[in-house]
C-alpha cells in the first residue's frame, strides 16, 4: 500500500456566549478571594518547599501572588448551552470552511470532556444533529483527547479505511466544577472541530509520540457532592500531592514526547518552525520553551483569553496561530498536549492549506 499525505484540512472553534472576568469572582465571592491561598487552586499550584525545585516551579513563581494564578478571562456555558451545542457549531463551521458535504464525511470521532451524556458520550447525538450518516465513535484521553484523535484519524485515512474524518472535541469544566471552588476560576468551556483528509504531497502528519501519564493517576478525581442549589452532582477534585506530581513530571513528558515526535518525523527540534503547547496554566508556554531550549516567540499562549479548556487548548492555540499568520502553509509545526491520568502526546506536521472556520466567537461573548 503506497503511503500518502494526510492531515488537517479544515479547523474551527466554538465558545459559549458568556465571558467571565476576574471581577466577576471578586464581586460575587469577596470572602473566598480573600482566603484564596487556603483553597484548592492555591494548593494545586504552590511551592511545597520554600524555593522552586524545578523548571515548572520557576516559571510558576511569578504567579503565586495572584489568587487567579494568571487567569484573566474564561468562557462559561450559559443557560440553554451545552457541550453538544458547542460541538455542533464547531463541526458545522469546520465542514463549511472545508466545503465538505454531508456525504463527504464517512467517520466522526467525538472527544467530549464534561459531557451531559456521561455514559453514552456525544458522538451519536452529534451526528444526528448534523445529519451525518456515517459511524460515530467516542474517544477519551482526558486533556490529550483532541490530539490523540488527530493521530487516530490520520492513521485511519492513511490506511484508506476512511476518506474524510470529522473530529470534534469539547470541554465543559463548568459542569464538573462548582464556581465556589477556586479551581474553577482558571477553567472554561469550548469546542473545536477539524476534518482529517488527504493533503498535498509531503504535508500533514509526519510523526508522533504518545506516552501514558500513569504517574499522575490520583492527581484529580471525581466525587458526588451538593452544588450551590443543594442538588447532587458529579464534581472534579484535586488529589493529595497533585501539585508535586504535576510539577515533578511535566518536564519529562514534554521532552519524551516532543523529541520522540521529532525523531519519528526525521526532523530536529531546531527545524520546527512553530510550537503549539496545550496551555493549562499561564506559564506553560514559557515552561515548554525553556525545556526545549527554544525562543518563546516560536509559540503562542491563549491562556489569558480562555483559561484552561482541557482538550480544546492545543486546537485553540493552533487555530489562533494560523489566524494571526504565525504559521503558514508548509511550516513545520509541533503540537504537544498533556492529559492527567491518560496520555501525553506530541505530533509533528507540515501545515497544509487549512481552511479556518469563522472567528465570530471573538465578538459575541458578553461579560459578567
Amino acid at each position: 500500500m503506497q503511503d500518502y499525505s494526510v492531515g488537517i484540512r479544515s479547523l474551527a472553534l466554538s465558545f459559549p456566549s458568556t465571558k467571565c472576568t476576574n471581577d466577576y469572582y471578586r464581586q460575587k465571592y469577596p470572602q473566598i478571594v480573600s482566603q484564596s491561598e487556603q483553597k484548592s487552586l492555591a494548593r494545586l499550584f504552590s511551592l511545597a518547599d520554600s524555593t522552586p525545585s524545578n523548571e515548572f516551579d520557576q516559571e510558576m513563581l511569578p504567579y503565586l501572588q495572584d489568587p487567579f494564578r494568571g487567569a484573566v478571562e474564561r468562557r462559561i456555558l450559559a443557560p440553554g448551552e451545552s457541550s453538544l451545542t458547542l460541538e455542533y457549531r464547531a463541526a458545522r463551521d469546520a465542514l463549511e470552511a472545508g466545503k465538505f458535504s454531508i456525504e463527504d464525511i464517512d467517520l466522526a470521532i467525538a472527544t467530549s470532556f464534561g459531557t451531559e451524556e456521561v455514559v453514552a458520550g456525544n458522538a451519536a447525538f452529534l451526528v444526528n444533529q448534523l445529519g451525518l450518516h456515517c459511524p460515530a465513535w467516542n474517544l477519551n484521553s482526558m486533556c490529550s483527547s483532541g490530539i490523540v484523535a488527530l493521530q487516530t484519524a490520520s492513521t485511519l485515512v492513511r490506511a484508506k479505511e476512511y476518506r474524510n474524518i470529522l473530529v470534534v472535541t469539547s470541554c465543559a469544566y463548568s459542569r464538573l466544577l462548582d464556581e465556589r471552588d477556586t479551581l474553577s476560576w482558571i477553567t472554561g468551556d469550548g469546542a473545536a472541530a477539524f476534518v482529517v483528509s488527504e493533503l498535498k504531497a509531503n504535508q500533514g502528519i509526519l510523526g508522533s509520540k504518545i506516552v501514558h501519564s500513569a504517574e499522575t493517576c490520583g492527581a484529580f478525581h471525581t466525587e458526588i457532592a451538593e452544588d450551590s442549589q443543594g442538588k447532587l452532582r458529579l464534581f472534579m477534585k484535586t488529589g493529595k500531592g497533585a501539585n508535586r506530581v504535576i510539577s515533578n513530571t511535566a518536564a519529562d513528558f514534554v521532552l519524551r514526547c516532543c523529541e520522540g515526535a521529532a525523531a519519528t518525523a526525521n526532523v530536529t527540534i531546531e527545524q520546527i518552525d512553530f510550537f503549539i503547547f496545550n496551555t493549562p496554566t499561564a506559564w506553560f508556554t514559557k515552561f515548554g520553551a525553556q525545556i526545549l531550549g527554544i525562543n518563546p516567540e516560536r509559540t503562542i499562549n491563549l491562556y489569558p483569553e480562555y483559561g484552561n479548556i482541557g482538550p480544546v487548548l492545543p486546537l485553540a492555540n493552533l487555530y489562533h496561530a494560523a489566524l494571526s499568520g504565525k504559521i503558514h502553509e508548509n511550516d513545520l509545526v509541533l503540537v504537544y498536549s498533556f492529559g492527567a491520568s491518560a496520555n501525553a502526546t506530541a505530533i509533528v506536521m507540515r501545515w497544509g492549506d487549512v481552511a479556518l472556520g469563522s472567528a465570530h466567537f471573538l465578538e459575541k461573548s458578553s461579560i459578567e
